[in-house]
């Protein structure tokens, strides 16, 4: 359904409509019982998800730092606010929020409704007061309808803004990749994904001959992805301090939230500060460049495969391997769901 120039397309009803996803995702989703999800939510909210009147320059949208084609990131080190200063750590991808409970990478905000705050009021991202953003969207004269549609009043207020913006974004399910399709038994692995599967999973142990990764302590599970902050020894002293800014703990200090690996061939450059551009070297860097440190993840302590050794020490075709299974992971359904795709669209 699009939203054209000449009029409005038909008004979707506000019944609760059900997020489908697979049942190996898990049940434990967080929506909260004063913003049910409804269809008439749902597409407000993707309406102004590519908004630019939301912001103060009436040219940046929710959209700009979250392409689809991207899954929702903007392939940049850091994205540039509307008065041309840049973010202090890399844009997220916004994918299967509906298990999340912790946002941004120092897992500031608790919820949804609490992140998609912050983008729009910082004045280093779109800059502009929700009580201003309120009163641009009553001048365009086809937001009225769909706020009373979604919320049972044509009043237009920051709080049902936000609200329509994280009913959408909970709309945001990756589960259609190959590795989804491996998983339902529809697809055959290359003997290359199989061992990147494997070796994902694993963790090593030279004594048994066992050879692993054991990425799957962080990033276990389908979704990729644990509620969980980590410091996986990028520095010694940390530039950036992370969860520690949040906490004021010490042993907070340059933890990061881990982040789901769904699509993760799309989301490039890497880490919280964009500082590695291809996935070959975030795998370098977990093989050979662990930065040691007081809060380095006890996951990533003493694995090796082999004896005594003082890194993970992977082939380069084990190297390769796990690429091809972090490839599995794009999902091309995702990227070009019409449904995520940008109302305002003429095609």
């Amino acid at each position: 359904m699009f939203l054209s120039a000449t009029g409005l397309q038909k008004l979707e009803t506000a019944e609760p409509i059900e997020i489908k996803y697979p049942a190996y995702f898990g049940n434990r989703i967080f929506i909260p019982e004063n913003n049910p999800t409804t269809d008439a939510g749902v597409y407000l909210g993707r309406m102004l998800f590519y908004e630019t009147a939301l912001s103060s320059n009436n040219k940046i949208s929710c959209a700009t730092c979250h392409k689809q084609e991207l899954a929702f990131t903007d392939g940049k080190k850091l994205s540039t606010g509307v008065d041309g200063s840049l973010q202090s750590r890399n844009t997220m991808s916004l994918v299967n929020l509906l298990w999340v409970q912790n946002f941004f990478w120092d897992g500031r905000a608790k919820g949804l409704e609490e992140q998609a705050t912050t983008p729009l009021i910082n004045p280093h991202e779109m800059g502009q007061s929700l009580e201003t953003s309120s009163e641009k969207l009553k001048e365009k004269k086809f937001y009225a309808p769909r706020f009373k549609n979604a919320f049972g009043s044509d009043t237009i207020n920051g709080e049902m803004i936000i609200k329509a913006l994280s009913q959408f974004e909970r709309t945001l399910v990756s589960a259609d990749s190959r590795y989804d399709k491996y998983l339902r038994g529809e697809y055959q692995p290359t003997p290359s994904e199989l061992n990147g599967i494997t070796l994902f999973y694993g963790g090593p142990d030279p004594v048994k001959n066992i050879r692993g990764a054991d990425c799957s302590h962080c990033h276990g599970g389908p979704k990729t992805f644990a509620e969980l902050f980590q410091n996986n020894g990028l520095d010694s002293v940390p530039l950036d301090s992370g969860r520690e800014k949040i906490t004021g703990q010490s042993y907070d200090r340059g933890r990061f939230r881990v982040v789901t690996l769904r699509n993760i061939a799309l989301t490039a450059p890497y880490m919280h500060d964009g500082r590695f551009k291809t996935l070959e070297e975030v795998i370098d860097h977990y093989n050979e460049h662990i930065t040691q440190s007081n809060t380095l993840s006890p996951f990533l302590q003493n694995k090796s495969n082999t004896l005594n050794g003082k890194s993970l020490d992977l082939t380069q075709q084990e190297k390769k391997d796990i690429v091809a299974f972090l490839n599995m992971l794009t999902d091309s359904t995702f990227i070009n769901n019409k449904y995520f795709s940008n109302p305002f669209s003429n095609h």
